[in-house]
């Protein structure tokens, strides 16, 4: 995932699918997996959220300065692509 220069790095595949696992699985009723870049530690982080309006809450992977920055946004369920 994410193989191109418009991103910082790739992301494992596995690892993405078990993000969308553990998500799936948590007591709380995500409906959304964030993708977030992480500046200071070089890694992508998982971020799951209840309502799409949270996705809003983060700034965009470059289009910001700040240090942690959306990437790319799935519903859990359809695993489609939503932002």
């Amino acid at each position: 995932m994410f193989d191109s220069p418009d991103y910082p790095k790739s992301l494992p595949e596995s690892l993405f699918e078990s993000w969308f696992e553990s998500g799936r699985s948590s007591r709380i009723p995500y409906s959304y997996l964030l993708i977030v870049w992480d500046e200071i530690e070089g890694k992508y982080l998982p971020v799951f959220v209840e309502k799409r309006s949270d996705i809003d809450s983060y700034e965009k992977y470059g289009e910001s300065p700040a240090t942690q920055t959306l990437v790319a946004a799935y519903d859990l369920y359809s695993e489609g692509r939503v932002c």
